[in-house]
């Protein structure tokens, strides 16, 4: 029971709330996709028939399941409030929540590794976690405020304008904290935004409809128009925070040096694709928009793949001694052996990546790596080689202080043929 409340309990911690999180997130953006979907999908009712007397802006037939299903948009609201009426909103504030307690779990507990990068800005833990928190509230207030400004009548402008604000965070926040947890914040500032939306436009308008039918008045239509408005965003957002959301597992993105506009790049090719489909629900189809979201992605993985490295031009005996406890940095004659390479594993990495981690805030290897012996070494080499030699985004916010001579000794060896 006592491992429960050390680091074995954080990480099974971890595990609950981020399946919750995927959980909740696949029905909020189920919905999101359906419902955009089903407005581009129906179509008006006849002229003078029954549907349209009643006021029903249009009808949709489907089948789905084993049986046949009718949804109708009214256009403003029916003529009588039905008994049952179902509320899409906590799919939206479970997600949220979840994804606001994984942030804490994740990155404000362990904010000195996972936030702080000494190389790119100085800051002390609750610096870090101010720059997050104050990055999620800043991001709704000026988004809601363009959406209630003249500029809120203006979509695709409206849209151009975020689109700027929204990469101006990201080089921000790569300007202050680690490449990982500038990405998850770009992230969480935008599903902060979309959660922003159903919470204080979206469900409130609906509330404001309901409640004038309550009372025989005959229901303000702006309320829907603003709703349609902000729920339409959430789903051009949805892509760029999938993307984010799954980003701390691709370094090459997040570690490298022009990571904001990596991102940026990858979120337009994301929006694109959504409009594609988006346009094609409604009758329209553009195959202009894919393809430019694919090229866009081709060309970010072209501009990004690493470059080969020069082969190791190091003398017979040329030799520097590590500043940091011993260990090798530079490569000895010939190709540098597993036993050089081991030494530097061992002190810069089997902290974290050992059956038994000693680093603080670790009950286990992350992602199950293990380094500890010169064979899980060479059975790693090349998850090895990507992360230390090529992203450089390990170890973790260089917390063991590894050495540019210990890259490239890790770097000779594994083009040696990892021996």
């Amino acid at each position: 029971m006592e491992a429960l409340f050390g680091p074995y309990g954080v990480e099974w911690l971890n595990l609950l709330v981020r399946w919750l999180h995927l959980i909740t997130g696949i029905a909020w953006i189920g919905a999101s996709f359906y419902f955009v979907w089903l407005d581009n999908s129906i179509r008006p009712p006849q002229a003078g028939s029954p549907l349209a007397k009643k006021g029903v802006m249009g009808e949709l037939w489907a089948v789905h399941g084993g049986g046949f299903y009718n949804p109708q948009k009214y256009l403003v609201a029916p003529a009588e409030l039905p008994a049952e009426l179902h509320w899409f909103k906590w799919e939206a504030y479970a997600t949220w929540l979840s994804g606001f307690a994984m942030l804490f779990i994740v990155y404000y507990f362990n904010a000195s590794a996972m936030m702080i990068d000494r190389s790119v800005a100085d800051l002390n833990p609750a610096q870090a976690i101010g720059v997050g928190l104050g990055t999620l509230a800043l991001g709704w207030l000026v988004y809601d405020l363009l959406c209630k400004s003249p500029l809120g009548q203006r979509e695709g402008l409206l849209g151009v304008v975020m689109f700027v604000l929204i990469v101006a965070a990201g080089f921000v926040l790569t300007k202050l904290l680690s490449g990982r947890a500038a990405y998850i914040h770009v992230g969480a500032m935008i599903g902060t935004m979309m959660v922003g939306n159903v919470l204080f436009v979206i469900i409130p308008g609906q509330r404001k409809l309901v409640e004038a039918m309550k009372e025989g008045k005959s229901p303000d239509p702006i309320y829907g128009k603003k709703a349609k408005q902000r729920s339409v965003h959430n789903n051009y957002f949805t892509l760029p925070v999938l993307l984010i959301m799954i980003s701390n597992h691709y370094a090459m993105t997040y570690g490298h040096a022009h990571s904001w506009l990596i991102l940026a790049a990858i979120m337009a090719a994301g929006v694109l694709i959504r409009h594609f489909f988006n346009l094609r629900h409604a009758g329209k189809v553009s195959v202009a928009y894919p393809i430019a979201g694919v090229i866009l992605l081709m060309a970010v993985a072209i501009a990004i793949a690493p470059a080969p490295r020069k082969p190791a031009q190091a003398a017979a005996g040329d030799v520097h001694a590590d500043a940091h406890a011993g260990a090798v940095s530079a490569v000895a004659a010939g190709h540098p052996d597993i036993a050089k390479v081991q030494e530097v594993i061992q002190q810069r990495c089997a902290s974290c990546h050992s059956a038994q981690p000693t680093q603080a805030g670790f009950a286990s290897p992350p992602s199950g790596l293990m380094l500890q012996t010169p064979e899980l070494t060479r059975q790693h080499a090349a998850k090895v080689y990507q992360r230390v030699v090529q992203s450089k985004d390990m170890p973790l916010a260089n917390l063991t202080q590894m050495t540019d001579g210990e890259r490239k000794l890790i770097g000779d060896w594994f083009e040696s043929g990892a021996n």
